[in-house]
This record gives C-alpha cells, sequence and structure tokens, in this order.
C-alpha cells in the first residue's frame, strides 16, 4: 500500500471556482430541496432565468454550508449537466473541484461526506441560532491523509459501485410510481375506462372511511428502561430521509406495538412538513405528528393512492394556516372524499398495483441496505484501513 500524504484540503481542492453564467439567460437550478440527505445524486432541477448563485459544473460537489441542512446530509455530485454546461444554485452551497491530476471528482466527494470533513465543517459553523453557517477558511485548512490519484480512482470504485446501484433502484422506482399513479388515476379520478363518468354501482366515501390514521406518540416518555437496547424513533425528519441515522431518538420497544413501524408501512406526516410514504428504514417507533395509515379491508395500495391524491390540496390548505407549522386534522380527512369501486374492478386494479408497490418498497429495503454497507465501508476506506491497491481497475 502507498504511503499516504498528509496535506490540507485546499490543497487538492478548488473551493468556489469562478465561473459565469450572463444575467438574464435562462440555466438549469438545483434547489436545497432538490438535494436527498445523504445521496449523492440530485434527483432534478428547474430551467430558470439566472440573477445569482451559485455556480458548478459536472463533476463537482456542492456541499450545503448552513445549518440544518449540513448536519442533514445535504451533500451531492453534480452529474445532470451537459458537457461545458454550467448551472447554479443555492448562495448557502459550497462548490468543491478537484484540482486537475491532484484529486479524482468522485473522491472529493466522498471526501466530503466522511466524518472528518462534514464534522470539522460542522465545527466551525458560526453565527445566529438556527442560521449558522460553515467558516469557509477553517474548511479549505481542514488537515487530511490523501493517497495518490490512482488510489483515490481504486477506492472511490467500490463506493461508485454501490451509489450507481443505489441510483438505478431510484430511478425504476420513480418510473413505476408515476406510472402507478397514472393508473390511478386513469381508473378512479378520470373514469377513462368508463368514457369519463364514474359508473353507478360505486360508491362515495372519504378517507376515514378506508383506513385507520392513528397518531404517533411523544416518543420523549418511552425512554429505553434499564438495559434496554432501544429503537429508533421515527420523526418527520428520518421520514424525509427515509432511514434513521445515529443522531435518531431512541425508545422503548415494549411500546404499544400499535406504535411501532415496520418495513412496508404507510407513513404520513400531517404536520409542518407534509408527505406520504412507505417507510424502509426499519423497526421504529412512531412519533406524534405522523399518522400510521393502514386498513382492515382494504390493500395498501389503495388507501395510500388516495392519501396521496389528496396531499396537494392538505398541502394548500395547511399553508392558509396562520401557523408556521400549519397541520392537517381528522376534519381534513373526513372531507376529503374517495371513491370506492366494485369488488371485480377493486381486485383487478389491485393484482397489478400491489405488485408494483410490493416491488417498489422492496428494491427501496434493498437501498438502505446498500446505504448502510456504504456507509460502513466509506470511513475505512478514506482512512486507509482497507488496502485497496491490490483492486484491479476497469
Amino acid at each position: 500500500m502507498e504511503k499516504w500524504k498528509e496535506c490540507k484540503l485546499k490543497d487538492i481542492i478548488e473551493f468556489n471556482p469562478k465561473e459565469s453564467i450572463p444575467k438574464g439567460s435562462a440555466a438549469k437550478k438545483i434547489e436545497m430541496t432538490q438535494l436527498t440527505p445523504f445521496c449523492r445524486d440530485v434527483i432534478g432541477y428547474t430551467k430558470e432565468v439566472f440573477y445569482s448563485g451559485t455556480k458548478f459544473r459536472n463533476g463537482d460537489t456542492i456541499m450545503a454550508r448552513i445549518t440544518p441542512c449540513l448536519e442533514n446530509g445535504k451533500t451531492a455530485k453534480i452529474s445532470l449537466l451537459n458537457d461545458n454546461e454550467i448551472g447554479f444554485g443555492s448562495t448557502e452551497y459550497i462548490v468543491l473541484r478537484a484540482k486537475k491530476g491532484i484529486a479524482d471528482a468522485d473522491y472529493i466527494y466522498y471526501l466530503a461526506t466522511s466524518s472528518d470533513v462534514r464534522e470539522g465543517a460542522i465545527k466551525s459553523m458560526v453565527g445566529s441560532s438556527g442560521r449558522q453557517r460553515v467558516q469557509l477558511d477553517v474548511v479549505k485548512n481542514l488537515e487530511i491523509s490523501c493517497p495518490s490519484y490512482t488510489e483515490q480512482q481504486k477506492l472511490t470504485k467500490l463506493l461508485r459501485l454501490l451509489d450507481d446501484k443505489i441510483e438505478l433502484n431510484r430511478q425504476i422506482n420513480t418510473n413505476l410510481e408515476q406510472q402507478a399513479q397514472a393508473i390511478f388515476k386513469s381508473w378512479f379520478i378520470d373514469f377513462e375506462p368508463f368514457g369519463g363518468t364514474m359508473p353507478d354501482d360505486w360508491e362515495k366515501a372519504c378517507l376515514l372511511d378506508i383506513a385507520d390514521y392513528v397518531n404517533g406518540l411523544a416518543m420523549q416518555k418511552y425512554r429505553p428502561l434499564n438495559n434496554e437496547q432501544g429503537i429508533p424513533v421515527m420523526k418527520i425528519k428520518e421520514l424525509r430521509q427515509g432511514f434513521c441515522d445515529n443522531s435518531s431518538e431512541l425508545c422503548s420497544n415494549n411500546v404499544n406495538p400499535a406504535y411501532l413501524i415496520h418495513n412496508g408501512d404507510v407513513i404520513f406526516s400531517w404536520s409542518g412538513s407534509l408527505l406520504i410514504d412507505f417507510w424502509c428504514g426499519g423497526l421504529c417507533g412512531l412519533n406524534q405528528h405522523l399518522f400510521k395509515v393502514s386498513s382492515n379491508k382494504y390493500v395498501k395500495w389503495f388507501y395510500y393512492c388516495w392519501t396521496k391524491f389528496h396531499l396537494h390540496h392538505f398541502i394548500t390548505e395547511a399553508a392558509d394556516k396562520a401557523t408556521t407549522l400549519g397541520h392537517i386534522k381528522r376534519e381534513n380527512l373526513a372531507k376529503a372524499e374517495v371513491v370506492i369501486p366494485t369488488k371485480q374492478v377493486y381486485l383487478t386494479v389491485g393484482n397489478l398495483l400491489s405488485h408494483v408497490y410490493d416491488f417498489i418498497i422492496t428494491t427501496r429495503i434493498e437501498n438502505t441496505a446498500l446505504s448502510a454497507l456504504r456507509d460502513t465501508l466509506l470511513p475505512k476506506l478514506m482512512s486507509g484501513e482497507i488496502d485497496v491497491s491490490k483492486i484491479e481497475l476497469d
């Protein structure tokens, strides 16, 4: 194994490199909301007129410099631009570009997500509570042990393969979700198979008629007892990022089973950040401000699709509330209309959508496992604990 050299980040990284986008011209913009926590790839962009913002190219790493975005894992590697295209985004990004011939772009991304750099950046933050920002000069001067360019490529290859598979699974699931929603809308909203009119033998109901919405508990009251190991608590942050990390609160595993969450359960965040999703992050306890959605009568595709259909309306209702943490009440669920088809139609459509969502859940559980493996390997590779000198590059 080659001897690694001690250096500062500024020796291998070009910070906030100068780029130019003519003011008033259209360019791809990546919002902070389009960065998925602890995920390499950006999920999308908008095309907007440029007036100001941080600029970057493919291969650059963008890292949030403001709290709590950095702590929440908002760091990504840009790959959705065309050759020589320049994109832009929030002024709250720090752009990291590998110095040519000295550092590999993938290595810089994984270095930015490693604990040494992340924790160093977080510790450097200054400013008022809730608006603290990274001190760039401190980050530039963080000292690391750096392998040669060739060895950088070897050690990041292992991590890149895992992230490539995670991204492929995500793209497949996104496509399947879009198809499933289109099928649901065709049958139950637009009634396309019936000439655009709801059949006379179908019934009208509301969300509370087709599912139970169980609100979580104030889990701080259910701490692990004595030497009990405990289980993670799912809060809105955990639901948004799709897993519970080491900073997650723990609760007793003796909590009422009604408030325990398992892979595949449908969770609806009804306060502050409104979203609905399948939980695929393992056993955990359900915190307040989250609904566990289930039914003894209908399969999960049915109440998941109907709740998701009304989500846009719920978001609008919450935004109209005076409080900054607008939320949905049971009366909103009671007013959310659904239609219940005949058993034959329910089974026909359900036979297709159940398989689709079962596949999505299985694939997302796989991604959770792949992410855990990547996060286990990352510090070992970046510190040189794992010897990659004998790995052959393709």
